[in-house]
């Protein structure tokens, strides 16, 4: 319950951390930042190192599995995966943008 009430508030935030680094103009810095801020619990969210829950697949090798871009639509609609430790969340068209740049990145 409280890592899902962290994980939430951080949430309320993200667009306010994503804009700053857009106006930066690199739309994968701000992926990156939205990576760090959210993700980085858990996943591997770098090109290099283990991810903090060995459950939760290191970020660069997302591509493997999925292109970046079928993620667009479940991060729109809401991502749910089958356990308890990751919270569902939405993002918002431009967070989605800035996160698929980041992935490619990778």
């Amino acid at each position: 319950m409280h890592r899902t009430l962290i994980a939430a508030t951080a949430f309320l935030l993200m667009p306010a951390f994503a804009d700053a680094a857009r106006a930066n103009g690199d739309e994968a810095d701000s992926g990156h930042l939205l990576a760090n801020q959210f993700c980085a619990q858990c996943h591997a969210v770098e090109s290099t190192g283990d991810s903090p829950l060995k459950a939760a697949p290191p970020f660069r090798t997302l591509s493997e599995k999925y292109p970046p871009e079928h993620l667009a639509e479940a991060l729109a609609e809401g991502i749910m995966v089958g356990h308890e430790a990751m919270p569902e969340f939405q993002m918002t068209p431009e967070q989605i943008d800035s996160f698929i740049a980041y992935l490619r990145s990778l």
